[in-house]
């Protein structure tokens, strides 16, 4: 087993953020692409964008269902807006105007708020057949359920990929059961880091985070409050914010779990270990980011 190294205050002063001079316009901040959304779930993904913003992007654009594209883009007047053709049961049909953009972006997040794997799954197929700009991909949700027959595939992306599962989703990318991965939290995420050739997030009370034959890291600082609705989508838009930024794929999942998870203590301490929300998380972030320099 990967040795394991403690997601604390000594390994963020050890590796900081990237940070931009007094120069440094909103293309030079990194731009993002959020892709996600359905029907059942139209704003989801609203989470997903204002995360990235929050973590210091420049700009970020939504690609969802024409469905909720302009009610996401008059919810946020700062984000752009890709209206993508949407199947009868109201999940993203075509990716294609969004994946033809690829090399307008830092990093690409995709299958927040969407319920159907077949769907996340031509949008996983579409981001990897794209142009190879080296834009960090972070898949979470549906897009993970999509993954395991496309472990060869995403193995060879030239692309750096970041995966962010649950329990249900990681034992959906080993083919397991959610018991055996229970079991063995720790080599399962080592696993998936491996099968993938990703950084992969396992996230839960204490969330491990593993990169293909590198350590193992922990944080167990987060709390039952973040078992939330939307809390997971607020999390891939950090990694992805981050990434967009310049941090390394690893250092941009550590720092976005750490920022979640402390963002989750202080709403704790705010307004209750439960009950909080998850978009609640979102205006902890930029203090949390002052406060660790």
């Amino acid at each position: 087993m990967a040795e394991v190294t403690p997601l604390d205050s000594n390994w963020l002063r050890a590796h900081p953020l990237p940070l931009p001079d007094g120069e440094t316009d909103k293309n030079g901040r990194g731009r993002v692409l959020a892709i996600g959304g359905c029907r059942t779930v139209p704003g989801g993904i609203q989470l997903t964008a204002e995360a990235a913003l929050r973590a210091g992007a420049g700009k970020v654009r939504v690609a969802t269902i024409a469905g909720a594209a302009m009610a996401v883009g008059v919810a946020m007047p700062e984000v752009g807006i890709v209206a993508l053709a949407e199947d009868p049961a109201g999940e993203i049909a075509d990716a294609g105007p969004a994946a033809a953009e690829l090399d307008r972006f830092d990093a690409v997040v995709a299958g927040p708020a969407m319920a159907d794997a077949d769907a996340a799954g031509r949008l996983v197929d579409a981001l990897v057949a794209g142009k190879d700009t080296g834009a960090t991909l972070v898949l979470d949700a549906a897009a993970l359920m999509a993954c395991a027959s496309r472990a060869a595939l995403l193995r060879d992306c030239p692309r750096p990929l970041v995966l962010t599962p649950h329990i249900g989703e990681m034992a959906a990318l080993l083919e397991c059961e959610a018991a055996a991965v229970e079991a063995d939290r720790a080599g399962c995420v080592v696993r998936a880091a491996e099968r993938f050739g990703a950084v992969v997030a396992l996230k839960g009370a204490t969330t491990l985070v593993a990169e293909p034959g590198g350590a193992l890291h922990a944080y167990a600082g987060g709390g039952v409050g973040l078992a939330t609705g939307g809390s997971g989508d607020v999390l891939a838009g950090l990694a992805a914010g981050l990434a967009a930024r310049g941090a390394d794929p690893l250092g941009a999942t550590l720092w976005a779990v750490w920022l979640h998870g402390e963002a989750g203590r202080r709403c704790a301490e705010q307004m209750g270990p439960l009950g909080f929300l998850a978009r609640e998380l979102l205006a902890q972030v930029p203090g949390l980011m002052r406060a660790a320099l």
